[in-house]
């Protein structure tokens, strides 16, 4: 079984808000619709954030019972390489949260999302080290790779890992894209059916045209 949105839990998603907030917080601006995008507000933001990170938990924790009775337990979680530590300036708090990987929590994730969100409604992001541009969407996969590590490590029988599918050629990039979309959804696929790297800490798979590359969280 295959889910790929928070719906599974009663939360309902947009098609067409999810794409909105995905556009308006990605980086590439190949048009006068992209640059109007970059535009960020907090209600897209809190979107984006609702999405991606919130989602993803949501998700995976609703489907947690049934993975449980499985013999091949496996999470793959869609991320980007916008979430890698370097896109945090180097002396940011967010970032020295995030590269203490052996003493990350959820809790800590959400703490994290939480003062992203408080300083963006107070203007104070990049007075706080956050992210100068798309920082909502630089958020949001940064905590989705740091739960990701949660999770593996808390489950070490599973096989759990993110993945950047690379730059896709879809509507939410306006088509602008490197990959087909064939291409993209090669790296999850597998990932899921090969059961490889499934490793207690969890990594960080980047998608290309000639190659998968394998990351650490904690790439600089």
């Amino acid at each position: 079984m295959q889910v790929n949105n928070a719906g599974v839990s009663g939360v309902i998603i947009e098609d067409s808000d999810l794409i909105s907030t995905v556009f308006a917080n990605r980086g590439v601006v190949p048009d006068e619709q992209g640059t109007k995008a970059l535009t960020q507000t907090y209600e897209l933001a809190e979107e984006c954030l609702q999405i991606n990170y919130y989602g993803t938990k949501i998700t995976v924790q609703s489907l947690m019972p049934l993975l449980q009775l499985s013999d091949s337990p496996t999470i793959v979680n869609v991320s980007s390489t916008q979430g890698q530590l370097e896109s945090f300036p180097k002396e940011s708090w967010a970032r020295g949260v995030l590269s203490d990987a052996d003493n990350l929590t959820e809790e800590k994730m959400d703490e994290i999302v939480k003062k992203f969100l408080n300083d963006f409604k107070e203007g104070s992001l990049e007075s706080n080290g956050w992210p100068r541009y798309i920082g909502a969407y630089i958020v949001s996969k940064a905590a989705v790779n740091g739960y990701t590590r949660i999770l593996a490590k808390k489950n070490p029988s599973f096989c759990i890992n993110s993945v950047c599918p690379g730059y896709v050629k879809t509507d939410i990039t306006s088509n602008t894209g490197f990959l087909t979309v064939e291409e993209g959804a090669a790296s999850p696929v597998s990932l899921v059916l090969s059961g490889l790297h499934c490793f207690p800490m969890a990594l960080h798979l980047v998608s290309s045209i000639t190659e998968l590359m394998w990351l650490p969280f904690d790439f600089q």
